[in-house]
């Protein structure tokens, strides 16, 4: 019987040792921040703790329990510094202390240890492709021409005539030179007027963007998502924009000449020197740029994520204005597959459906209607959690929460639609077809604030919130879904928690199946000889998914967002928005 023992015990050893052999084979430059699963806090919106309206800091803090039954490991946290709050946030004043309607730097430290004590990771927003107008910096910029702090942002003086067209993206004329009386002269504002873009060309400027981020990683900060990064160099004689870019101010911004040399700087001067992710917000960034970015041996960034997809489903020429037939899946599944093989050997990609600048990602791209909006929003999910790349999820959609679809131009905040609906007011365009539109596209959908119960204001507030909660809190709530196995929320953590547990969702091979089909999504992940199906029905009609015969589907349904799956000949019969993972024998 003992020879018997000792033989398991040799045989189980081996299989041990191989299978620890066999995971470094499989996954050989594992690294943290791609396993991870990411949730975005927009403060402003995720719980008020002193009544003001505002959501805050010790806000967070009281939910972050709730933060870690999500099973997600960091939080990507929007701006907390102090600004003007012009474009809530995103103008920031000083780069090394905490807005006071969101509280204090102790209050900052005090959620960073909370969330490092229930290991997570935190995030930050990094926003140096410009500053506010009311930074010190500007402020003494603007002061005179020979002002020390002159050349940390972009002049043009006036004598010299106004300097070539650049397009900005807040500005109601869309013009991104203001003129500033104080010293006759132009400044450089790719955002609002009142966000001139910062000089990367003057190594102070640089100097000072190292030594804040310095502050924060020292503090214990985990990483930033780098708001357009891609635009920080510029070519400063302001030629006119090339021909070759067909107009196309974007595209042109995310190349200045001298953006790779400033990020690998960066990298070497500051996140080299940490275990810290990076995330650049890609605006602009085109396919074939992409392993410029994230390629580890180029010493830049970790990852990026691109607008390819969540531009998907608009007219052309026009601002954010949904086509009425909506988006084509054919299309969709073109843009990812393009976008997964583009980190298929080196590299590493994102994947998001919605965040603070994009409206609710079940109004977008599931069916926010009452019949559809728990299957869809659980396809979404799936689909999120099942790509080759670091997942983004929104607070919120963990609920399906929806777009909230504002009838009045006065109920918006946000400046993208308020500058927007001027200048179109201004052009003697249709204003009733814009907030049609807005409706669908506008940013404030994905801001209205968290749906913790079916109460006042949803247990957001006891005061008067900042932007409206959705009417629908009274069903769609966390409460109420906590209670509930088949809620939405038990089932975006099942999806967190599958993903977690199985690495090939994390870095295994991608390929599309039935590549034609108009109403479903598939595709197979694969890592060494484990093999996952993964089967999406992006319709509110029954569909069938084809599959190739060398794939044999009788193995274990990992998850299902309904109760059957019909599986026959070669195909798979799907319900309405069904969405299924299923191992391949």
């Amino acid at each position: 019987m003992r020879r018997i023992l000792f033989a398991v015990f040799l045989l189980l050893n081996v299989l041990s040792c191989n299978q620890m052999q066999k995971e470094t084979t499989q996954v050989p430059d594992a690294q943290w921040w791609k396993e991870a699963v990411v949730y975005q806090i927009y403060p402003r919106s995720f719980q008020d703790s002193d009544g003001d309206g505002v959501g805050d800091l010790k806000g967070i803090i009281s939910r972050l329990d709730y933060v870690k039954s999500l099973g997600i490991d960091v939080v990507w946290l929007n701006p907390i510094f102090n600004s003007p709050n012009f474009d809530n946030g995103y103008d920031i004043s000083d780069y090394q202390s905490v807005l006071a309607e969101f509280g204090t730097m102790e209050d900052f430290d005090a959620l960073l240890k909370g969330m490092h004590d229930r290991g997570i990771k935190l995030v930050m927003d990094l926003v140096v492709n410009h500053s506010s107008d009311q930074h010190n910096w500007f402020k003494q910029s603007r002061s005179s021409r020979d002002n020390p702090y002159r050349d940390y942002y972009h002049w043009w003086p006036a004598e010299k005539g106004k300097p070539q067209h650049r397009w900005s993206f807040f500005d109601i004329n869309s013009d991104a030179w203001a003129f500033d009386s104080v010293t006759n002269s132009y400044y450089l504002h790719y955002f609002a007027k009142q966000q001139p873009d910062l000089n990367w060309e003057n190594p102070k400027l640089r100097k000072e963007v190292y030594d804040m981020m310095h502050f924060w990683f020292k503090k214990g900060v985990d990483g930033f998502r780098m708001d357009v990064i891609p635009f920080i160099s510029k070519d400063t004689s302001f030629p006119a924009l090339p021909a070759e870019y067909n107009g196309d101010y974007v595209k042109y911004y995310a190349k200045g000449p001298r953006l790779h040399e400033y990020l690998h700087e960066m990298n070497t001067e500051v996140l080299s020197k940490y275990n810290v992710m990076t995330v650049g917000e890609g605006a602009g960034v085109q396919l074939e740029d992409a392993l410029s970015f994230v390629d580890d041996s180029r010493k830049e960034l970790n990852m990026f994520y691109h607008f390819d997809g969540v531009s998907l489903g608009y007219l052309p020429g026009e601002f954010k204005q949904p086509d009425p037939k909506g988006y084509d899946l054919l299309e969709f599944k073109k843009i990812y597959s393009k976008w997964d093989s583009v980190f298929a050997k080196k590299g590493w990609g994102t994947i998001y459906l919605g965040n603070h600048d994009q409206p609710r990602m079940l109004t977008r791209w599931g069916n926010d209607a009452p019949e559809f909006r728990e299957a869809s929003s659980k396809l979404l999910h799936t689909f999120l959690l099942s790509m080759r790349a670091t997942p983004y999820l929104y607070y919120g959609d963990e609920l399906g929460m929806n777009n909230i679809k504002f009838d009045k131009i006065e109920d918006y905040k946000d400046i993208e639609t308020l500058n927007k609906y001027a200048e179109t007011k201004a052009k003697g365009g249709d204003l009733q077809r814009f907030l049609n539109g807005q409706k669908i596209s506008a940013r404030d959908n994905g801001r209205t604030p968290m749906q913790w119960d079916a109460g006042l204001n949803a247990g957001f507030t006891k005061g008067n919130p900042w932007l409206k909660v959705n009417p629908n809190h009274t069903t769609v709530n966390v409460a109420a879904q906590e209670k509930d196995p088949q809620s939405i929320l038990s089932y975006y953590k099942k999806m967190v928690a599958l993903r977690k547990q199985n690495k090939t969702l994390v870095y295994g091979q991608y390929q599309l199946v039935d590549k034609n089909n108009p109403k479903v999504y598939a595709y197979t992940r694969t890592l060494d000889k484990h093999q996952l199906l993964v089967v999406l029905n992006f319709s509110k009609d029954k569909a069938v998914c084809q599959i190739p015969k060398d794939l044999s589907i009788g193995g274990k349904v990992l998850i299902n967002n309904y109760s059957n799956l019909s599986i026959a000949a070669g195909a798979i019969s799907l319900q309405p928005y069904q969405a299924v993972i299923v191992e391949i024998e």
